[in-house]
């Protein structure tokens, strides 16, 4: 439960990933702030740990992808859907052969999979709802917490306006008021993500919660999670390019 808890349910995990750089967001373009947001935010949030165990007991389960574009998820050391589960769209689409319309695509399957277990999946964790939820807990934070100083929100027009009202308007519309620089809007996205990562990571689970499943649960757990290791060693050696692959062996150490 502990690498399990590293990959999906790490409050500094999610926390780290929503403030990484990643590609200049210079380059990014989108009808608001909260777009260049989400981006750096995990696929879901809130996700129970029961269904996050099973999207990680199932590796990248059936269907999913193709032999050659699961390979290069487990190359960029993408383990199970739980780990794609709480990576940000942002990450995914810095992958080889993966652009929004594959990520797209990998959300979908993983919300079809997190269904199968969670009822009402469909109507809490779609884009749609998880984007209104991050939207909501936005106007629970007043505008003045963000790295501006009072002329800057005034001229903004955001005086007594909240999180929520930023992140609305445009990076272009914000830069057109001569009130910040490129650098400044960098910051206020990356604040508004931290924010909300902090906000939406899952409480730490106790330290005896694993002492709840029998132990022969988890030997039938690890023994069918190392079948599908092997499995997947298999395909991903069968579709890797000639190039990545050793005389004997594997170049893989993931």
């Amino acid at each position: 439960m502990a690498a399990f808890a590293a990959c999906c349910g790490d409050p500094e995990s999610a926390l780290s990933a929503a403030m990484m750089p990643g590609r200049s967001l210079r380059t990014v373009r989108s009808d608001s702030l909260f777009d260049e947001v989400s981006a750096r935010l995990p696929l879901f949030e809130a996700l129970p740990p029961d269904t996050l165990q099973h999207l990680v007991t199932a590796g990248f389960g059936r269907g999913f992808l193709t032999a050659s574009l699961r390979a290069r998820l487990r190359k960029a050391g993408y383990r199970d859907l739980g780990h794609l589960a709480q990576s940000s769209p942002e990450a995914i689409s810095g992958i080889r052969k993966f652009g929004p319309v594959r990520v797209a695509a990998v959300r979908t399957f993983i919300l079809n999979e997190i269904a199968r277990w969670l009822p009402g999946a469909r109507d809490v964790h779609t884009e749609g709802a998880t984007g209104t939820r991050r939207l909501g807990r936005l106007r629970d934070i007043p505008v003045e917490r963000l790295p501006l100083g009072a002329d800057a929100i005034a001229a903004l027009g955001l005086a007594g306006g909240t999180c929520a009202d930023l992140a609305d308007r445009s990076r272009r519309d914000l830069l057109g008021t001569g009130a910040v620089m490129s650098g400044d809007v960098d910051r206020l996205v990356a604040t508004l993500a931290r924010f909300l990562a902090v906000a939406g990571a899952p409480a730490p689970r106790a330290a005896d919660a694993t002492m709840d499943a029998p132990a022969t649960d988890a030997e039938v757990v690890a023994a069918r999670r190392a079948a599908l290791r092997a499995q997947q060693d298999r395909e991903w050696e069968e579709a890797a390019p000639a190039g990545d692959r050793r005389q004997g062996g594997t170049s893989r150490t993931a």
